[in-house]
Formats: C-alpha cells, structure tokens, sequence
C-alpha cells in the first residue's frame, strides 16, 4: 500500500518506562532513550492512498484518497528479533471506510473521529479531532507550524532518529505479535512551534504526559509504502520490495 503523509507534527514527551511497559502486549519491550519511554501525538493528513491490485496496476480505494489522521504511539523492539519498530495505542482517521480496512487488514487500534483542518496564510495549520462511536470524550486541538528550514537527516544515536526513523509497525491481534514493514525516504524534518489547547488522547489509553512542553518536529510531506502484515519471527519469501515506480 502506498500513502502520502502530509503536515505532520511529531509531538513527543519523555515518561518512565515503568509507566508504558504495563501498557504493551507480551512479545514487545519498550525501546528508549535516555532511559525514557517516548510518547508521541502525531497529527497529519494523507492522500494518494493506493494499494497493489494485480501485476503493477494500483487502485485508489474509494472514499480514502484524502482524509486526516491522529496517531498516539511508543517505541519498541521485538522480544524475538530484536527489531525497533512503533507501536499505536491508537488512530483516528476521518474515514470510515479507512478505519474498517485498517482494522481488518493491519489489526491496528483505528477509531472514527470527526475532523477539521485548515492552513493560514502564515502557514500556521488548525487541527481539531473528536472521537466518534466511543464513549468517552477523546478529543485533541493545536496550532502548528515549521519554524525553520529543512535539516540534513537525522542521524542514529540522535533524539531526531530515535523518534521518527522507524521503518516497521507492531501490533497484536488473537496474543500474537504481528509485523509490517514501512519504506520511506529520510524524514525532511524542520524544527516547529504548536500550541496544544487539548489533548486528552494520551488520558484515554492510561498514559499520563509529564508538565512540561514536548519535543516538536515538523515535517511538510513524505511518501510511505507499507507491506501486509505477517507473524513476528516468521521469514518472508513471497514480499519483494516495492518500488517507487509501482505506485508513482
């Protein structure tokens, strides 16, 4: 599957890891930094969201070409390969159709949520998210803009590419740990400024952020490619790597 990522703000807090580790399915171990677990509330929106069909023709998959997403995520390693990867406690997407697929496809944690978000000319955007179908309140507003140029890529053993340099996911579906590995470019990323007036995503999931402001990156767009799931430690033989030219 192919997507373009756009306007991500990665939000991120520092939080003991003996505060996330109860919240991960047995088969993963958090991955940390400085000794921290990392949260992150990641905002965005994607199009061109195509999937492979036969041969090399794609399909764009109705009603999802365009729609706004908001992810709450952790780092971790797979207690059996050792492979770093992320973790969602959650997503929310404006379609539905999105988050029925996901949900079957990928087994991932997708909620419904209702939507808004605009640019101003000062290139400053406006995000506003409301759970849908659920019952408690889970909501999430900001203001977000890049404030400087696009850097060099993130280099290992930094912050930058412990946080955003992740190239597989992780989720759990009938106690078994299952895999799906992402292809992207380096992130572009820039350094940013936010204002987060709500933001009870992280409260929803048993996770309490720490007083103090997060840890901002800024990213204009990206195109990722995503393979099928397939059981954690199992080999694959039949997924070649998808190029670039499948989907462009």
């Amino acid at each position: 599957m192919a997507q373009r990522w756009n306007d991500l703000l990665f939000a991120h807090w520092p939080i003991p890891a003996e505060a996330i580790a109860p919240l991960l399915p047995a088969g993963l171990q958090l991955d940390t930094f400085d000794g921290y677990a990392w949260v992150g509330v990641v905002p965005f929106w994607m199009y061109h969201v195509r999937t492979r069909t036969l041969g090399e023709a794609t399909v764009t998959i109705p009603t999802t070409g365009q729609f706004s997403e908001l992810n709450l995520r952790t780092y971790v390693r797979s207690k059996v390969t050792g492979l770093h990867g992320v973790y969602f406690f959650s997503l929310d997407a404006a379609s539905a159709l999105a988050v029925l697929g996901a949900r079957t496809l990928f087994h991932l944690p997708y909620f419904l949520a209702a939507m808004q978000r605009h640019t101003q000319p000062d290139g400053t955007i406006h995000y506003n998210s409301i759970r849908l179908l659920t019952n408690r309140a889970v909501r999430f507003e900001a203001r977000y803009r890049e404030t400087g140029n696009i850097q060099p890529p993130s280099q290992p053993g930094t912050l930058e590419y412990f946080l955003t340099e992740r190239y597989c996911l992780f989720t759990s579906h009938r106690g078994r740990i299952h895999v799906g590995h992402i292809h992207h470019l380096p992130w572009p990323l820039q350094s940013a400024e936010a204002e987060i007036t709500l933001n009870t995503l992280p409260a929803a999931h048993g996770i309490t952020l720490p007083n103090q402001p997060p840890v901002l990156h800024f990213a204009r767009t990206l195109d990722v490619y995503i393979w099928p799931l397939h059981r954690d430690g199992t080999h694959i033989t039949d997924a070649a790597p998808v190029s670039h030219s499948s989907f462009v």
